[in-house]
Formats: structure tokens, sequence, C-alpha cells
């Protein structure tokens, strides 16, 4: 149902209005050797079945190269060993020979050419996980929080989180169809031309959507960033309920003072037996009330923002039949992972381990990807992957530790001091070469840029400091910019914007500092200020708290939204 007064709609409304099954003419396309790519409308459908087509903007000189990153939703970043070996085999055959971490928890495979597209999807669901709803105008990946916790209680977020995401897949049948049967389905027969998904509707949902369950005190999934979340109230081994936000999003677009990044409100205390139905209502609110004219205005976030918190809990109350209570006491103290070796609460032990920019793939003198393989093969594991872009090995025996350590050593991977607290707290999200949306260099660059600011992090005497650094090649904001104590946001070619003030629970958005800053001379525009909160810092006090005591007063930074 579209809102009354809404009449002229963006064109991916009418997009999918037409087509409902999202079927597009993709399977006669993957059957067509012939043809290079697929059609704009196809490359819209493409999305919802997990798949982005691209380009390598390196070559455009010599002409576009087409080519697909695919993404795995894997519900709270688990897989099995078997499923990882398989993925670890997927990207060798099908892609370009690394797995790159989503900050939602999920596997990309990139540089995936057209003929190895069916192949690649089916082999991924034969590995019991999918494509579907990773991408495109639906739920998203929901996440859990990655790290075996001293208690049971964490492992039943998961369990809530698998549970939801299934329940919140679309039901088109052309996923099967296309990825499993490699059959075009037949748009005319009745069952399809008249096919309405029981949940999203005909037109599926405004924009994306997206679910994080958290456990406190560890914000590990920045639960104030998605559409809605559900922060866990547990005492002890019991998990009494949790507490429900909504209205987080991290995009904006630049220029546009109607688009800006938003911070979830908690909005009440639920039982854990009504998450599936406070979740649904909150996914049917966003599709009836949400903007279909102007998809840079479609997030619940800005629905939330203009109506508020309590118009939202009054329409969930109406949907479900039953009341909010109070919101609960919680308190978040930290935000990232914990690297290393460490006892799970069942006595095994877990190993998380740094990955620099999220992509698993071996580098001279760090032959991460191939480490990795030769573990899962030979011990028994699970694999989770964190928000942060990071990697656990858990579900370990304690008389594997050992060898897990030296085979690790034996490729150039320490399991202690992996990085400096720094770099283990940046994120960077894809961005060029293939990202369609990049205006400047994310991944490829942050690297390189860490290694100038650990030297001025060093001649400053903050070398051990852990301070949270993300970058992003445009303003969507794929690796949470926003909510970092340095934040960069690619503006054009070799520019980015920096905000400052972030804090280290995630629970506060940063402030533009400065526009369009070179990025030769980044390091530079930052070591006066980090030269100053060393030297005026008070006890304790984090960077990104000290910009936003002193620094924000001083540059008048305006917040996102007054």
């Amino acid at each position: 149902m579209i809102e009354t007064g809404q009449t002229k709609l963006s064109r991916n409304e009418t997009l999918k209005e037409s087509n409902p099954t999202l079927a597009g003419t993709i399977a006669a396309t993957l059957e067509d050797v012939a043809a290079e790519k697929f059609s704009e409308d196809d490359a819209q459908f493409l999305k919802f079945h997990g798949v982005y087509q691209q380009d390598d903007r390196d070559k455009r000189k010599e002409g576009k190269q087409y080519i697909l990153m695919v993404r795995g939703r894997i519900p709270g970043g688990v897989l099995t060993r078997e499923q990882y070996l398989k993925f670890d085999e997927l990207a060798d055959r099908y892609g370009n020979g690394t797995l790159r971490i989503s900050s939602r928890q999920g596997f990309q495979f990139h540089k995936v050419v057209k003929g190895g597209l069916r192949p690649l999807v089916k082999a991924i669901n034969e590995a019991m996980l999918t494509t579907l709803a990773a991408c495109g105008d639906v739920v998203r990946n929901v996440m859990s929080p990655p790290t075996p916790s001293t208690s049971a209680v964490t492992e039943l977020l998961l369990e809530d989180a698998r549970r939801l995401s299934q329940q919140l897949l679309p039901k088109t049948p052309a996923y099967h169809a296309i990825w499993l049967d490699g059959v075009q389905l037949d748009l005319n027969a009745p069952e399809n031309k008249d096919f309405v998904d029981p949940l999203y509707g005909k037109t599926y949902l405004p924009r994306k959507f997206k679910i994080g369950f958290a456990m406190p005190p560890v914000n590990d999934v920045d639960i104030f960033a998605d559409c809605i979340g559900f922060i866990a109230i547990a005492d002890g081994e019991k998990l009494h309920g949790y507490n429900m936000t909504a209205g987080g999003g991290q995009g904006m677009s630049h220029g546009n003072a109607a688009t800006y990044p938003r911070l979830a409100d908690v909005v009440g205390f639920i039982t854990r037996e009504q998450v599936d139905s406070a979740a649904r209502a909150a996914v049917e609110i966003h599709r009836d009330f949400g903007d279909r004219a102007n998809r840079k205005h479609a997030r619940l976030k800005y629905l939330i923002e203009e109506r508020g918190v309590d118009w939202f809990r009054g329409e969930v109350e109406r949907r479900t039949g039953w009341k909010f209570e109070p919101a609960r006491p919680f308190r978040f103290t930290s935000q990232g992972d914990m690297f290393g070796w460490h006892r799970q609460y069942d006595g095994r032990e877990f190993l998380c381990l740094f990955v620099e920019t999220g992509r698993l793939c071996d580098r001279p003198g760090r032959r991460l990807k191939t480490a990795l393989r030769t573990i899962v093969s030979q011990f028994e594991c699970e694999i989770r992957l964190t928000p942060a872009n990071n990697l656990i090995l858990a579900n370990v025996r304690p008389a594997d530790r050992e060898a897990i350590t030296r085979i690790l050593a034996e490729h150039g991977v320490p399991v202690e001091n992996q990085a400096s607290m720094a770099r283990l707290g940046s994120m960077a999200c894809v961005s060029l070469p293939t990202c369609g949306l990049g205006l400047a260099e994310s991944e490829r660059y942050l690297p390189s840029f860490m290694t100038e600011l650990e030297r001025v992090l060093d001649a400053a005497g903050l070398g051990g400091q852990e301070i949270s650094i993300r970058m992003t090649g445009c303003p969507n904001g794929c690796a949470r910019p926003y909510l970092a104590e340095i934040g960069l946001v690619g503006k054009a070619p070799g520019k980015y914007n920096i905000l400052l003030g972030g804090n280290a629970t995630g629970t506060r958005l940063n402030r533009l500092y400065k526009e369009n800053v070179k990025d030769s001379d980044l390091a530079a525009e930052l070591a006066p200020l980090l030269n100053r909160y060393a030297r005026e810092r008070v006890e304790g006090e984090r960077f990104g708290d000290w910009c936003a005591r002193v620094i924000w007063p001083e540059t008048n930074a305006a917040p996102w939204k007054s």
C-alpha cells in the first residue's frame, strides 16, 4: 500500500510494480552468451537476488568491462566450517580469489563474470546459504553479536537473528527458478502475473531495511545505525527481553541538507516472544508510509524523524495488539572486537583475527586466506564474521590452540599485537574500482593512510591509543563513518570530508570538521588536533570525547539535524 498523496513514483517503484516477481529477463540474459551485460531494469532486479552489476573503473579507458558483485546473506555472520571452505573455493573459481567481509556480517565475491554468476549463486544455495535479499528494497542481512560471550545468552540473540532473517525473506518464486532450476519464469502465468509478496506487497519496501541485535555492554553491531534494533536485557543466564530501537541510518548525500545520518530512538521494552511481531510491524510501517517518490528520502529514519517515535510506537502497538513496556536500563561501554585468543562461556576458545579493510586474501608475507583454509580444513571450528570486517574462529578446542597459532605464524599472521590500536579500530568500504557510487578511494587507500597516521600518533606520544577511524568513498556510509571518532568521507577524486567526535560506544554521531581535504593532506590536517589532544586531554578521555568537548565549540560544528 502506498500512502495517499504520493502520486509521482520513482522509477524503481514503477519497475517493481510492473514485475513483482523480480524475475525480469535475468534468466534469458544468463543463457545469452552474446550478451555482455544485463539490462538497466534487470540490474535493479538483480539487487534483490544479492547481485550488483558493476564495471571495472580502472579499465574504463579501454571501454566498460562488466563484472558482478555477489553478496551472501549470512544471518549473524556465522558459517560452519563446511560453508566457509565452500565460499573459499568459490572465491577462487568464480571471483577474484578474495572474500570481502561486509559491514553487515556477510561475504562478498568481487569481479564475477556473467558466465560464472549462476553456478556461483547455485553453489551458495547448495551450501545451505543464500544471496536472496542480501541487497534490494527488503530486509537485509540480520546482524547479531559475533563474539562468543561469557554466557549462553549471546547465542540466544543469534538464534533470534536467524529466525527473524528467515521469516523476513521475500517469497518470490523467481529466485529458485533462475538460480536453482535455470529457467525463465513465465511472467504471464496467473500465479506470477498476479504475484504479491505476503509481507512486502507488490512493490516491496521504499528502500533497504536493516535490523540488528546487540548485547550490552558491547555495541559491536552499531545498533543505533539500524532501522530497527533489539538490545538484550539480560541477567546472568536469563534473557528477559529486548529494548527495541528504531530510526537509525547512516547514508546521506553531499549538498542535500534533507539527508543526514541519524541515531535510532529507544522505543520501549518487549519480551523475546514479541520480537517477530514487532519486527514485522516495523517493516509494514515502512512499506505503508515510506516515501516512494524520492529514494533519497525513503529510509525509515526520515519517517520517524518527521512523525516522531511516539507515532511509530503507536503504529507498532496497533498492528501487534500489545503494548510496549517502558525501556529498561542498559549501558554500552565499548564497540569494537576482542582480538587474540579468549575463553568462551562453555570452556572452548575463540580467536579474533584482524582483517585489514575486510579483504580475506594472500599478500606477500601475510597469507591469511591460505592459513584459514588450512586451519578450517584440519580443526573443528565455527567461523564468525564481525560488523567491523574481522573474522573469528569460534568453538575451538583448547588442545588445538597451539597448533592453530603455529599455522598462522607460518603464514605470517600473528595472533598477538596484530596491528596498532588505531589500525585495529579502522574500517573502509570497498569503493573503487568496483563500486559505481565511489567518489574517492577507500579500501585501497586506507592502509597507506593509516601508516601515515601511525607516524603522527607516534610523534604525539599516542602510539598505543585506540581511535575508531572509518573511511568511505562516498557519503552513503557503508563503513558507518558517521559514528567514528575520525570519519573520512569521499567528496571527489582524492578529496575527503573530515568528521570528528564520535565515541567509543557507537552512541554519538560525529560532526563535519573540514571539507574537501586532499588525500595527501589528511594526516597533516589531523596532526595538530592529535598533538593538542595529547597535551589537553583529561585522564581517560578518548579522542572523540575530546573533540566533542573542545573542537565542536571552537569550530561551531553543526549537528547533522538541529
